[in-house]
């Protein structure tokens, strides 16, 4: 007779598994209720669905505990209850299920009793079962009290499930922060930092378990704290899925102890029992913007390259064998292969680009960019920009970041012409790259550093511009380094034929005709003029005697000033006689040709003590009002 103490089985269900949690839950409730329904043993176990397999959690039978017991539900009274998700009862279990597990087969067992586990969704999720060698009735009281183990069991393998499921989303999220490249920092009301991700670990130098509890302003100084403390309470006004915004600009990190960066953030809202928390999520920009500007200075160096490429830069060499060009050419292989600060000095039109072209050339930095600057061609105003660049709005009508000419030519080297005409206020700056490599530019506090190699050229003379407080003694010998001085045209001889011959062979195929070789007259004219404007002023004439010449020979008598000193004697169909009375055209050609040639002598300079004006004797404004009524323009390309 089954001995069934309904009171102490409650007992059991109660007291038995109470206090148990996990694997000694499961045997506590399968040894009490093989106790409780006085039976032979009972298991309980969970169901791998896609195998069709059940797997011991806790199985009790005969007094002993059966260990890593798993076997398949194929014609077993478990399959019954789990297809059909069911209770099953059975008095003659072998002879129904002769396919019963070899471990239970031949034990004896009679009767089985056994009711599937279902979770929430009510999918299988385990299995609850007794048996015993004797007959099982199907009593009112045996069932009940079977079902109240299993409602037990069920509800502490569901609760079970539920902890690993939490458990696993937890590591999860916290895998999910930790792997996140961006900084994330959590706050709570009082912006105090309450958990940081290992990427706000590395962006601010710091481990999260020193900094909790700590202000944020440790990590993003008192300035952006300020910015994001009334973000929170904007977003502390806003409702709903409005709690969350980028924040404009983003934000200067400060950190304590640490460089500080600038930083793309965002920021959001949410509540934990009533209690706000705030998520802060950083990304160092500062390789970015590095990388913006590196591309933004390549566009700049290969627009400007561009534009030097499109430009006549003149003869790809330096023609000439005289004596005095060939020291001038010793000295560009002494100073080349250094990186001194070398000072060009020569009068207008000998070449000083060309010869800064060719110290950098043969130097280490010729794989770098040569970036020319004109210092007189540049208004004062805008000369700064033009050195050191500006940011956007640095001032009226800076729409646009720009880079400087000093951070185009880094790793490379600048060519500073007409250094003389530099302002004084803009010299002390110059010598700051020069000392120091380093600058701002126009509207940044931002200090930039470059490596960048000067060479500067002069027609002026900086010692008296300096004894006459034109311009900085400390510069001058900064950048007299290494002077070189270039010859003028009329001190290199017979280099004067050899530069006509070369100039005549490119620019008659420039311009499509086709002139025969000097004359010995030629040579002998070119050789007597004084050529004030040097090798500039001999392209020049070579030019216009090309562009007049007729019948394959070169007009060079119509085109080669005559009345400058040193120049040779050149006759012109309109020249007066002694005595002769010229007419009004006659007085106004000859004084267009006067007034162009101290012009040419002057490089086409109208004002200041080299001016042409000041050779006429007349003010810079009357010179430029005769100008243009005598239709006098410089030629393109001088």
């Amino acid at each position: 007779m089954r001995r069934i103490d309904e009171e102490s089985a409650l007992r059991a269900v109660v007291e038995g598994t109470a206090s148990e949690t996990g694997e000694e839950f499961y045997r506590a409730l399968v040894q009490n209720l093989a106790r409780a329904l006085d039976t032979h043993g009972a298991w309980i176990t969970t169901y791998l669905e896609p195998q069709e397999r059940l797997r011991a959690l806790a199985f009790w039978i005969g007094g002993a505990w059966i260990e890593d017991f798993e076997y398949g539900i194929a014609g077993t009274p478990c399959e019954t209850a789990i297809k059909e998700a069911r209770l099953v009862h059975l008095d003659r279990i072998v002879d129904l299920y002769p396919g019963q597990p070899e471990r239970l087969h031949g034990s004896g067992i009679v009767s089985y009793l056994g009711v599937p586990l279902l979770g929430t969704d009510q999918s299988v999720i385990g299995h609850l079962a007794v048996v015993d060698n004797r007959p099982m009735p199907a009593e009112k009281q045996l069932l009940t009290l079977f079902q109240i183990f299993a409602n037990r069991a069920v509800a502490e393998m569901r609760r079970l499930r539920l902890e690993a499921e939490l458990r696993e989303g937890r590591e999860k999220l916290g895998r999910l922060i930790d792997s996140a490249m961006d900084g994330i920092v959590e706050l709570d009301r009082d912006l105090s930092i309450t958990l940081m991700n290992d990427a706000a670990e590395k962006l601010f130098s710091c481990a999260a378990d020193r900094m909790r509890g700590a202000t944020v302003d440790r990590l993003l100084g008192p300035s952006a704290t300020r910015e994001l403390a009334a973000l929170t309470q904007e977003l502390d006004r806003r409702t709903g899925n409005e709690r969350r915004l980028w924040i404009p600009g983003g934000l200067t990190a400060e950190p304590s102890g640490g460089k500080a960066f600038p930083a793309e953030a965002t920021l959001s809202r949410f509540e934990m029992g009533g209690v706000p928390f705030y998520t802060l999520i950083l990304r160092n920009v500062d390789e970015r913007l590095e990388a913006e500007r590196k591309i933004h200075s390549l566009s700049a160096q290969a627009e400007y390259l561009r534009e030097e490429i499109e430009a006549d830069h003149g003869f790809d060499e330096i023609v000439g064998r005289s004596p005095a060009l060939r020291l001038a050419l010793q000295a560009v292989a002494q100073v080349a292969a250094t990186d001194a600060t070398v000072l060009i000095l020569g009068e207008t039109g000998t070449g000083k680009e060309l010869f800064a072209r060719a110290v950098h050339n043969r130097s280490a930095r010729k794989n770098r960019p040569l970036i020319k600057v004109n210092c007189a061609a540049i208004p004062g105003s805008l000369i700064e920009s033009e050195f050191f660049g500006h940011e956007r709005g640095a001032f009226t009508g800076a729409t646009q970041q720009r880079e400087g000419r000093f951070a185009l030519a880094d790793g490379g080297t600048i060519f500073l012409d007409e250094i003389g005409e530099l302002p004084l206020e803009l010299q002390g700056k110059l010598l700051r790259v020069l000392q120091e490599g380093e600058f701002e530019p126009v509207g940044s506090s931002r200090t930039r550093r470059v490596d960048v190699r000067v060479i500067a050229a002069t027609n002026r003379d900086l010692e008296r511009s300096v004894q006459n407080g034109e311009f900085r003694e400390d510069l001058y010998y900064r950048l007299s380094v290494f002077p070189l001085r270039l010859p003028a045209l009329r001190e290199r001889g017979a280099d004067v034929v050899l530069l006509a011959t070369t100039m005549i062979e490119k620019l008659a195929r420039d311009l499509g005709k086709t002139v025969g070789a000097l004359a010995p007259t030629d040579t002998a004219a070119l050789r007597a003029y004084a050529w004030p404007g040097n090798v500039r002023e001999l392209r020049n004439v070579i030019e216009r005697a090309i562009i007049t010449s007729s019948g394959g020979r070169l007009q060079l008598e119509r085109v080669l000033p005559a009345c400058l000193p040193g120049g040779p004697p050149a006759p012109r169909a309109e020249a007066a006689v002694p005595g002769e009375i010229l007419s009004d055209r006659g007085l106004r050609e000859l004084e267009r040709e006067n007034t162009i040639a101290a012009l040419v002598r002057a490089d086409w300079r109208v004002g200041g003590d080299d001016g042409a004006a000041r050779l006429l004797g007349i003010s810079a404004s009357t010179l430029k009002s005769r100008m243009k009524a005598l239709d006098i323009r410089r030629p393109s390309g001088d």
